[in-house]
This record gives C-alpha cells, sequence and structure tokens, in this order.
C-alpha cells in the first residue's frame, strides 16, 4: 500500500506527493519527462555526465567529476525548463530523481521508452 503525505508544491503549484519507494516514484517520474526533447538530453546527460564522473574518480581529477555534474543537471534542466515547463525532481526527491535518471536512461537505451 502506497503512502502519499504532503509535500512541497509541485510543477503545477499542488503539494507533491512523498514516496516511501523508487517503485511509487519511477511513474510519476515518467510523467514529469512526457517531453521526448527532454527524455533525450535527460539520456544524453546522464549517460555523458556519468562518463565524466568515473573518469574523474578513476584519475583523481576532481574538474572531470564537478564537469560530470554539471553536464547532466544541466542539460536535464534545460529540458524541464525549456521544454517540459515543470520544476525538476531533483528538487523535492534528489536521491529518487538520480535513480529516475538512471533508470529511465536504462529504458531508453533498451528501448522500453521511445528516443
Amino acid at each position: 500500500m502506497s503512502e502519499q503525505r504532503q509535500g512541497q508544491a509541485g510543477s503545477d503549484g499542488s503539494e507533491a506527493p512523498t514516496f516511501s519507494s523508487f517503485k511509487e516514484f519511477y511513474p510519476f517520474y515518467l510523467r514529469e519527462h512526457a517531453n521526448r526533447t527532454s527524455r533525450r538530453l535527460h539520456v544524453v546527460g546522464t549517460v555523458l555526465g556519468l562518463a565524466l564522473v568515473i573518469i574523474g574518480l578513476g584519475t583523481g581529477r576532481l574538474a572531470y567529476v564537478l564537469l560530470g555534474l554539471v553536464v547532466a543537471y544541466g542539460l536535464a534542466w534545460i529540458g524541464h525548463f525549456f521544454f517540459e515547463h515543470n520544476r525538476p525532481a531533483t528538487f523535492r526527491h534528489p536521491v529518487y530523481s538520480l535513480m529516475g535518471d538512471l533508470a529511465m536512461a536504462s529504458d531508453i537505451l533498451r528501448g522500453r521508452i521511445p528516443w
């Protein structure tokens, strides 16, 4: 059974739900990423950002880690502000949002969600 409590205001001004599991969160996450261009920006940002973070951690170069975060979040936020016209889930659900980015990228690369 899902538990939802009042939370911070959602992108449309309504109360944003609170989720007790990622399984509950992911359908909400996908609704917040309905625009195809936004999804593409998220996938490119997630893949490039993750690669830069891994390279940075592997080489000990903090600049690559920081660049990876800027690339990943920058492209995702462009998708939200210019294509989705909503507030990124990162601000309300940071851990689930990161998990959602990775899950959505995986689902798109596997052909489960339209590219």
